[in-house]
């Protein structure tokens, strides 16, 4: 049993997740307690599905782009119901559980013939810590993303919302994300150097995800120095999305990948 009933949990999540996210925007009593309840309820389904599947393998499910995309789908909603919870923003919790049901959705129409086997580099006790790490990482700081494009927006067309507490709120979760990505990369050194015997080869995963190390360095430092310069910081932090997205599969696609031994396989 290969997908573990995917579209089943994955239907039942994306109704948690859709009825949570436009429960938000109404008027209804209790409508905030409804609407992270239900995005509890459908973290808690697809947290099952995940066990299963793990289960099943006998082995970490994080082998594959594929499966990377699973664990992608559990932890923007996690994010969002986090910060709804904290700040009330109702765009936020939309936003995180429409693009996890979108991952969910790639998931259903690329599906994979999932295998228990594991190459021996991955077999090390760093891969789990290290892509737990990083894809937490990676939805922190997509989550981040949004937020700018959020500011970006009004700053050329509404300029009525408050950019302080956007440009706040950016800060909070890359601070975080950035951490993340920091260990992610030091996991990942430490468990080159036992896979491999290199702490670092500027292997083209390496040389990208040290680029986007840098893309939100760079944002963390131009916040502090020109906190009010928001459009220059909003631009840096989209930008490192898309520095993020090259690293995590747009390499994939690269005539480099052909030397990587950090490709995703199929």
């Amino acid at each position: 049993m290969a997908w573990v009933n995917f579209p089943i949990y994955a239907l039942t999540v994306a109704i948690l997740w859709i009825i949570g996210a436009t429960v938000s925007w109404t008027n209804i009593k209790n409508s905030h307690l409804i609407a992270i309840i239900s995005t509890i309820l459908g973290i808690i389904v697809f947290g099952i599905f995940l066990g299963r599947l793990w289960t099943i393998l006998d082995r970490p499910p994080m082998r594959t782009l594929g499966e990377t995309r699973l664990w992608y789908s559990a932890f923007l909603p996690i994010i969002g119901v986090i910060t709804f919870t904290r700040w009330k923003y109702k765009w936020f919790l939309t936003y995180s559980s429409s693009l996890a049901i979108l991952f969910l959705f790639i998931n259903y129409t690329h599906p994979e013939t999932y295998n228990k086997t594991l190459m021996p580099a991955l077999q090390s006790i760093w891969f789990v810590p290290h892509v737990i790490v990083y894809i937490f990482a990676y939805a922190l700081l997509a989550a981040s993303s949004i937020v700018a494009v959020k500011g970006l927006y009004v700053i050329y067309f509404s300029k009525k919302d408050d950019l302080a507490n956007i440009k706040t709120l950016a800060d909070n979760i890359v601070y975080i994300g950035f951490a993340f990505l920091t260990f992610g990369l030091l996991f990942g050194a430490i468990w080159a150097k036992e896979a491999w015997g290199h702490y670092w080869t500027w292997d083209p995963k390496e040389t990208w995800a040290f680029i986007t190390w840098m893309g939100y360095l760079l944002y963390i430092h131009l916040s502090y120095k020109h906190n009010n310069n928001y459009k220059t910081t909003f631009w840096i932090l989209a930008l490192s999305f898309v520095f993020l997205l090259l690293c995590w599969f747009g390499i994939n696609y690269m005539p480099s990948a052909a030397n990587s031994v950090h490709t995703y396989s199929n």
